[in-house]
């Protein structure tokens, strides 16, 4: 354990303020993340450095396919999450009790460098903004040998926090799980706004790519996914989007998303978005290509990907693509 960043006290009563639920918390009670905890009027952090996985994956796994494509990154996550989605594909460590395995930053950082080819740290597999004390201390050791940071989050945390990460974090991919306040009410127990506050602070300093997981009837309107991808251009129109096609998973029986469903939402998207991906369905055409002049910029099989360019611009039309290689 480690005492907990971002909270006040009221006598032995704790509220935190680490992300937007700001649980007011007396002793010995945890917060909705299920990882911070009231001891005796004092916050502590549980999950400090405990790790549940930790795996050396390709980078566009996570997924991020204009960051140091084909690259691999050491990917670690440990326990918690503050949203409550229904179809959590990762809830086993998200809100069960798994086994951990502790690892200090400084340990994590060496493994990271003994990594043959990696690029840095992707923080995943639960949300890592409320594993902030450990991603926080172990992001500045990371820059210091010269390693990426990387975020794979659901944006729920609170602006200050936020900003106090982001100088040490290279890249994220985000997830806006639908754009609705009622969709996240009732699906995830959360709220939208806060998501797309934290897309506007890290679009303004860091690469940033998004991810919408697509459900049939639940978030597949058309003019519901035209009108977040409006909002996204109205931040960048280069970032990077990418539709997951759902699969029943956790308390969510519904049957997998239709084809032609994705279909139909890639086609809404790619009304104002430049970079549009199709997730979890298999043989699809993930290339990246130029929005100018079609030129294929990085072919992709599965999880492998080769450059076609020289990172900056399409040698076809010369025209500037957004991508860090």
């Amino acid at each position: 354990m480690k005492e907990a960043m971002y909270y006040t006290r009221d006598g032995d009563t704790v509220r935190c303020f680490l992300c937007p639920h700001a649980c007011v918390l007396k002793p010995e009670q945890t917060g909705r993340c299920s990882v911070r905890r009231n001891k005796g009027g004092v916050l502590y952090s549980l999950n400090y450095g405990e790790i549940t996985a930790c795996n050396v994956d390709p980078i566009e796994k996570k997924p991020l396919y204009h960051f140091y494509p084909g690259r691999p990154i050491l990917s670690v996550g440990s326990f918690g999450c503050n949203l409550k989605c229904g179809f959590c594909q990762n809830h086993a460590i998200a809100h069960g009790t798994p086994g951990t395995v502790f690892v200090s930053p400084g340990d994590l950082v060496s493994r990271a460098m003994s990594v043959r080819d990696n690029i840095g740290i992707a923080y995943t597999y639960n949300e890592p903004s409320i594993w902030y004390e450990y991603v926080l201390d172990t992001a500045r050791l990371a820059r210091e040998r010269v390693l990426k940071n990387v975020l794979v989050t659901n944006g729920y945390i609170g602006i200050k926090a936020l900003e106090q990460l982001l100088p040490f974090i290279d890249a994220l991919n985000i997830d806006i799980k639908a754009f609705s306040d009622d969709y996240y009410g009732s699906i995830c127990s959360g709220r939208l706004s806060p998501v797309l506050d934290t897309v506007k602070a890290a679009a303004g300093c860091c690469h940033v790519e998004v991810t919408t997981l697509v459900v049939d009837e639940l978030n597949s309107d058309t003019g519901q996914l035209e009108s977040l991808a409006e909002w996204i251009a109205g931040v960048d129109k280069h970032i990077p989007i990418h539709l997951s096609r759902y699969y029943p998973a956790y308390q969510m029986d519904r049957p997998p998303t239709r084809l032609d469903t994705m279909a139909a939402a890639k086609e809404a998207v790619k009304k104002h978005l430049e970079y549009v991906y199709i997730g979890n369905v298999a043989g699809v055409d993930n290339n990246t290509y130029c929005p100018a002049c079609d030129a294929k910029l990085v072919e992709r099989r599965g999880h492998a990907a080769r450059l076609l360019f020289d990172g900056k611009k399409c040698g076809d039309c010369g025209k500037p693509i957004s991508m860090v290689v």
